[in-house]
């Protein structure tokens, strides 16, 4: 069984127990990915029935922890998202021990502002203690699932 397979089969049992709804997928540090990883989440966003202004904010989280992911990682990179009760979490995982953090940027300076935007957005957001995963997370009203 593939990584990826196996973190969907992981991700589909932890559902059957309740948790909520959700999805994982691992994948390799391709620049291309992004657009894809966006996708995948709009896509399942929609199913939830996540509100739009939400959903819009969780899409760019999801670009920018990937894009600092494929960036900044070390190996491997893994996409997770859970949704339940009104709240989602975001976490992407890079296999990097170097956490991610907060740093200045030039007004000129054409990246370096991603956490800024996950800061400014999400109700919370931090890293692993392992320094390997960076997490957001985002509420909204719920209807479903």
């Amino acid at each position: 069984m593939s990584p990826a397979t196996s973190a969907v089969v992981a991700a589909a049992a932890d559902l059957h127990q309740g948790i909520g709804a959700g999805f994982a997928v691992a994948f390799a540090p391709d620049e291309s990915r992004v657009a894809h990883m966006r996708k995948i989440t709009t896509a399942h966003l929609r199913l939830w029935q996540v509100p739009e202004p939400t959903a819009d904010d969780v899409v760019l989280a999801v670009s920018e922890l990937v894009t600092n992911a494929i960036q900044h990682g070390d190996g491997a990179i893994a996409l997770k998202a859970i949704c339940s009760e009104g709240r989602l979490q975001v976490e992407v995982t890079d296999g990097s021990p170097n956490p991610a953090q907060l740093n200045s940027a030039d007004d000129d300076a054409l990246s370096g502002r991603g956490l800024f935007l996950i800061d400014a957005l999400a109700d919370n957001w931090g890293v692993s203690g392992d320094g390997t995963t960076t997490w957001a997370t985002f509420r909204f009203l719920a209807g479903r699932p």
